[in-house]
């Protein structure tokens, strides 16, 4: 029988294998609880987090609705020491639309530093074990693709190779989000449900970490859809961002995969 196939097959187990243990993560150490930022990205990734930084600041009386779609400053943040809420801020010298905050690389910064940080406490797998998984997944189906081009294939093979395809389909969909981040997301919706009356402070910061849209629509329904944070309101309106305080350079983060 023809071995050629096989090493192609043996490669893909490789492949499978060094994913798999990429994909894995450490339990976290017992701490305290994560603040609402680290919460939405959780939940929703970087647009989340950076809507929860802005409701924030709103509860501070930093920020307020600007032109239709648009967030502007209402005031210095002295107060505030989140650096995911310094950057949001510092970026809205001009009224901004939300979505187009996540663009600004002092954005982007602190939201790397918010995903390290999950990362660090085993909540998100981090960007390096996580791309690299996918591209060594990604590389299975192609290894078989090769394989079939370059040697003789028997019925017995064909059957043997749908086994690491079927097995990297698998592990694609292992989410972003780590086994800790879902039983802490599951632990806070069961501590902190969506309330049934509007309330203002920390609680209305957590319960739209939690919650989305649902809590805007219920706390803060004025500068929700003033502001543009509502998925079903948003425009893109306002002025261009400034760069000039965003500090320069692009980072890179990623997402939570829900």
């Amino acid at each position: 029988m023809p071995l050629g196939m096989w090493w192609f097959i043996g490669i893909c187990a490789v492949w499978l294998v060094a994913a798999a243990l990429l994909l894995r993560s450490r339990e976290p150490a017992p701490g305290d609880t994560p603040d609402a930022q680290t919460v939405a990205l959780l939940r929703g990734g970087p647009e989340a987090a950076v809507t929860v930084a802005l409701v924030a600041l709103q509860q501070h009386g930093v920020v307020t609705d600007g032109r239709p779609g648009t967030v502007r400053t209402n005031g210095w943040a002295t107060a505030i020491r989140e650096p995911l809420q310094l950057a949001v801020h510092t970026t809205l010298r001009r009224p901004a639309a939300p979505r187009t905050l996540t663009t600004v690389p002092r954005v982007r910064r602190a939201l790397a530093a918010l995903h390290d940080r999950c990362a660090r406490s085993g909540l998100l797998r981090t960007p390096f074990r996580w791309r690299t998984a996918r591209t060594l997944l990604y590389a299975v189906p192609v290894t078989i693709a090769v394989g079939y081009v370059a040697a003789p294939v028997t019925a017995a093979q064909v059957a043997a190779s749908a086994v690491p395809v079927a097995a990297a389909a698998v592990l694609w969909f292992v989410p972003r989000r780590t086994r800790a981040g879902r039983r802490l997301l599951a632990t806070l919706y069961e501590t902190h449900p969506l309330e049934d009356h509007r309330t203002v402070g920390p609680r209305v910061v957590m319960s739209v970490a939690l919650h989305g849209d649902r809590a805007l629509a219920l706390h803060l329904p004025h500068f929700a859809r003033g502001s543009g944070l509502l998925r079903a309101g948003r425009k893109d309106r306002g002025f261009p961002i400034d760069e000039r305080a965003s500090g320069g350079g692009f980072g890179t983060f990623g997402g939570a995969d829900t």
